[in-house]
């Protein structure tokens, strides 16, 4: 008797490279992931008009193809596909459109009974504020109406962080399964391209920040790395992602004494960044709502093995707490930040310590092969340190 086909992977995915963004990021690593182990995955994306193959995987893209007036397209050119199909729902309610109230689209979801159906919540639903604007309040019962709409009939759901899970129905809130958000950038640098980013800034400590300088992020950065800055003039500041310049620009406008030593590096490839990480003594990530494993810009410096210095808040898992990968305040205050950095630049065994324990727990707890295996019905791996 012959085996069943297995199926292929169609992934749905508001964001795909070349468009930028955390979800972007992990769906590409998912696909290559997939492919690598042997799946077959195409990528449905909206973008440009055109099907590509990249790295063994096939891209779909086309303007509007999550919105109503393209879901027929999206529904003929899925079923031309033969079975069996398992449908794989990158989700987050902004990336979907229609200002994150795409309600036809996670109808459409729910109705495509023919295709296994897995979905990744990558962010669940809107916070919900007694005190909030009529239109967040409306934001917030749209996107938990829109979540339970996805989850009906979905046979396996995944989440970035276990807070996410409270917000499904049962039986499937209690299957789902925590897969962290893998690292963007390579695990390995060499020590040439380090050593080249050391000389170009001077040689000089270096505090370094991973991001994409949102309101919610940049203010409490800057109450943290100007005094750094001011105590001591041999250190240097590298930021690096998308909107660094800018920022950059903005906080030299306010402090010219510091411009000379605020470093921008925006558009870098993974690559380059994992480099230009690599050659500060430490990374310093405030989060609006903690440190999580769905902060892909922490898995980039765990990955490394970078010692880290942020704080808890509410949406961060108790791992953080109990493992210590990183220096972690118990809270987002400006001081409590800067005394951690102060702390890690004054101690290089600690940071040594510091960063080998990061990455550690990131080969034990939140490397991709993780996921992959959860998405394979495998065993997930086990990692052990070369002796």
């Amino acid at each position: 008797m012959s085996r069943p086909a297995a199926p292929t992977w169609h992934l749905l995915t508001g964001e795909y490279p070349p468009a930028p963004g955390g979800v972007s990021d992990h769906s590409r690593s998912i696909a290559q992931a997939l492919v690598k182990a042997g799946e077959t995955v195409r990528v449905w994306t909206p973008g440009t008009e055109a099907v590509t193959e990249e790295q063994g995987v096939t891209v779909h893209r086309w303007p509007g193809l999550f919105t109503p007036l393209g879901l027929p397209r999206l529904t003929r050119e899925l079923d031309a596909y033969p079975g069996p199909r398992r449908l794989l729902l990158q989700y987050v309610p902004h990336a979907f459109g229609w200002k994150a109230m795409n309600v036809p689209f996670c109808a459409w979801f729910a109705a495509r009974r023919q295709d296994e159906r897995e979905l990744f919540l990558h962010e669940a639903v809107y916070p919900w504020s007694a005190g909030a604007p009529w239109r967040h309040q409306v934001l917030a019962g749209v996107t938990r109406v829109m979540l339970r709409t996805l989850a009906h009939g979905v046979g396996r759901a995944y989440v970035s962080i276990p807070a996410w899970a409270e917000h499904l129905p049962e039986p499937l809130r209690t299957r789902a399964r925590w897969c962290p958000i893998a690292s963007p950038l390579p695990l390995e640098v060499s020590r040439e391209a380090v050593r080249a980013v050391r000389e170009a800034l001077g040689g000089t400590p270096c505090v370094a920040h991973f991001g994409t300088y949102g309101a919610a992020i940049a203010k409490p950065l800057e109450a943290v790395l100007v005094p750094l800055l001011q105590r001591d003039e041999r250190r240097q500041a590298l930021l690096l992602g998308r909107g660094s310049q800018g920022w950059c620009g903005t906080i030299a406008r306010r402090h010219p004494a510091l411009a000379r030593r605020l470093h921008a590096r925006d558009g870098l490839s993974p690559e380059d960044v994992a480099a230009h990480l690599s050659a500060a003594e430490v990374l310093l990530q405030p989060y609006p709502d903690g440190v999580s494993a769905r902060r892909s810009s922490a898995m980039g410096g765990l990955g490394l093995g970078l010692p880290i210095v942020t704080h808890t808040g509410h949406l961060t898992e108790p791992l953080w707490r109990e493992l210590r990968p990183v220096a972690l305040a118990d809270d987002a205050s400006p001081g409590a930040l800067l005394e951690l950095v102060e702390h890690l630049l004054g101690h290089g065994e600690e940071r040594r310590a510091l960063g080998e324990r990061a990455g550690r727990v990131y080969r034990e707890h939140f490397a991709l092969e993780h996921t992959v295996a959860h998405l394979l019905r495998q065993a997930p791996p086990v990692f052990r340190d070369s002796p």
